[in-house]
C-alpha cells in the first residue's frame, strides 16, 4: 500500500523545483523503466501492478493507487524514481546538438531519440530550455535519455569558446543540400517560435536551412523537431562520404 507521503512526493516531482529540491525524477512504463535500470541511473522506488521487475526495490501496487500517482492520462502498469544524474559537459567537441530555448517537451523528448539513433552523445541546452526530467520529456523520448547526457548552461559562454564550426538552423541560411559540412561542431536549433536568440546568432558561424521545394505559400515553417532531423540527417551523410 502506498503512503500518504508517497503520494505527495511522487505527485509533486511533477514540478522542476521539487525534482530539483530532492534530486529525483520519474519514469512511467515497463519499457522505459528497463532502459533506465539498464543503464547507470540510480533507482529510488519501484511501483508495479504487476511483478514485471525482478528488482528488490520493487513494490507491488493496485490500479487504482497507480492512478494517484502517475502522471499520464493512462498509466502505463508501472512507475519508478531514480535520482537525478550529474553529468560533466564534454571537454571534446565531437558532433554535438544545441538547443536555444526549446519549450514543447514532446519536441525535447523527440531531438533526444533523434540524437540517440544518429549516436549523439551530448546535447547542450541554454537555461531557458524545457527542463529534460519533465516527465512529458521522459515519455516522449522513450528511453533514449539513458544514453544521452542532456547540459543546461549558459549557451552564449559555451559557444565563444567552442572551439569547431557552430552551425545554426535559420529559414535564410544557406542550402543544407549545398554545403560542405563538418563532421566536428554543433548544430544549434532555435526556439519553436521565435527561432534562434539573436545573441546565439551572432556567434554561429555558419548558416543553413531546408530549403522548400515549391513555394505554395501553405507552410511557412517546419516543426523543429522535424527541421532537426533532416539536418542531422544532412551531417551524417556528409560524414560517411567524407
Amino acid at each position: 500500500m502506498l503512503t500518504k507521503a508517497e503520494i505527495k512526493l511522487i505527485n509533486q516531482l511533477k514540478l522542476k523545483k521539487i525534482r530539483e529540491k530532492h534530486q529525483l525524477f520519474i519514469v512511467e512504463g515497463d519499457k522505459s523503466i528497463q532502459e533506465f535500470l539498464d543503464g547507470p541511473f540510480q533507482l529510488v522506488s519501484l511501483y508495479s501492478v504487476e511483478n514485471t521487475f525482478f528488482s528488490k526495490g520493487l513494490k507491488k501496487i493496485t490500479p487504482q493507487e497507480l492512478k494517484k500517482i502517475s502522471h499520464l492520462t493512462t498509466p502505463q502498469n508501472s512507475l519508478a524514481v531514480f535520482k537525478l544524474p550529474h553529468w560533466e559537459v564534454p571537454k571534446k567537441s565531437g558532433f554535438l546538438l544545441g538547443l536555444d530555448g526549446i519549450q514543447d517537451p514532446g519536441n525535447l523528448g523527440t531531438l533526444i531519440r533523434l540524437a540517440d539513433w544518429f549516436g549523439i552523445t551530448h546535447i547542450i541546452c541554454s537555461k531557458n530550455t524545457v527542463d529534460v526530467f519533465n516527465p512529458k520529456v521522459i515519455q516522449a523520448s522513450m528511453g533514449s535519455l539513458n544514453r544521452i547526457q542532456i547540459h543546461y548552461l549558459d549557451l552564449k559562454s559555451f559557444l565563444n569558446d567552442f572551439p569547431a564550426p557552430i552551425f545554426g538552423a535559420f529559414m535564410d541560411g544557406e542550402n543544407v543540400y549545398q554545403k560542405n559540412l563538418s563532421p566536428e561542431g554543433i548544430l544549434i536549433l532555435g526556439n519553436e517560435g521565435n527561432g534562434i536568440s539573436t545573441e546565439i546568432k551572432n556567434l554561429c558561424t555558419q548558416k543553413i536551412s531546408i530549403p522548400q521545394v515549391e513555394k505554395t505559400g501553405k507552410t511557412e515553417s517546419l516543426n523543429v523537431a522535424v527541421a532537426g532531423s533532416i539536418l542531422i540527417s544532412q551531417f551524417y551523410a556528409k560524414s560517411l562520404r567524407n
